[in-house]
C-alpha cells in the first residue's frame, strides 16, 4: 500500500463491485492480498500482492486472509488492477505485467495512476498483452467483468454497458434516500394543491350563496 489515495481507490473499486453484485455468491474480490502461486506449493516462493483483483467462478469466502492458487482449484485472477505510483510504474508495467500475462494468464489487467489520472488496460489475446481500445466516453471495457473502467471526478470507477456510473454502497443508499425525500415532496405537494382547490371552491360557493345563488343546485 503507497498512500491514502491508493487506499480509498482500492475500496471504492471492492466496495462498488459488491454493491453491483450484491446477489453473486460465485466471485472473490480483494484489495493488496498476497497471492501464492509456487509450483512447489511452497508459501516462501512465488507470491505477488496486486493492488485489486477479482476471480470468477469460485466460492464465495470474505475470510480469506490471502489467495493459495494450489488450494484454489488451480484458479487464478481474471482481472488485476495495479493502482500506479512513481516508486511501483516500472514494476506494475514491465515485471508484474509479464507475470500476470505468462503464468497467471490473467485475461483483463489494467493500471491507474491516482495522480496523473494515466490509465490503461489490456486484455490478453493468444497468450499476449493487447492494449483495450477507449470508447467515445474515454473508458475500457472489461469482458471479464462486462463493465467498463473509467475516470469519474478523478477516481477509476466502473459503468455498466449502457454507460451509467457504478455507485457506491454510499451513493446508492443517498440517492435512493433522495428519492424517497422528492417522493414525499411530491405528496406534500398534490396534498397542498388538493386544499387550496377545496378552499377556493368553497370560497366560490359562498360568493354565490351571497348572491342568492344555490351553488349545489348548478
Amino acid at each position: 500500500m503507497e498512500t491514502y489515495l491508493h487506499l480509498t481507490q482500492i475500496i471504492l473499486l471492492l466496495k462498488s463491485l459488491q454493491w453491483l453484485w450484491q446477489d453473486r455468491k460465485d466471485y472473490f474480490a480483494a484489495g493488496n492480498l498476497t497471492i501464492y502461486y509456487s509450483p512447489n506449493q511452497k508459501k516462501s516462493e512465488n507470491f505477488r500482492g496486486p493492488d485489486f483483483f477479482v476471480v470468477l467462478g469460485t466460492k464465495w469466502n470474505q475470510k480469506r486472509k490471502s489467495w493459495v492458487v494450489w488450494e484454489e482449484e488451480g484458479k487464478y485472477p481474471n482481472v488485476i488492477i495495479e493502482i500506479l505510483s512513481y516508486s511501483t510504474a516500472a514494476t506494475d508495467r514491465g515485471e508484474k505485467k509479464q507475470i500476470y500475462q505468462d503464468t497467471f494468464r490473467t485475461p483483463d489487467y489494467f493500471c491507474f495512476d491516482p495522480y496523473t489520472l494515466e490509465f490503461e488496460g489490456f486484455t490478453l489475446i493468444s497468450g499476449k498483452y493487447q492494449p483495450i481500445e477507449t470508447n467515445e466516453q474515454g473508458c475500457l471495457w472489461s469482458e471479464q467483468l462486462q463493465l467498463y473502467l473509467g475516470i469519474y471526478q478523478d477516481k477509476l470507477r466502473y459503468f455498466t454497458s449502457e454507460g451509467e456510473l457504478v455507485p457506491s454502497p454510499e451513493e446508492a443508499a443517498s440517492k435512493a434516500e433522495n428519492k424517497a425525500i422528492q417522493a414525499e415532496n411530491r405528496l406534500i405537494q398534490e396534498r397542498q394543491q388538493k386544499e387550496l382547490a377545496l378552499q377556493e371552491n368553497e370560497q366560490l360557493k359562498a360568493k354565490l350563496r351571497e348572491l342568492g345563488i344555490n351553488p349545489d343546485e348548478m
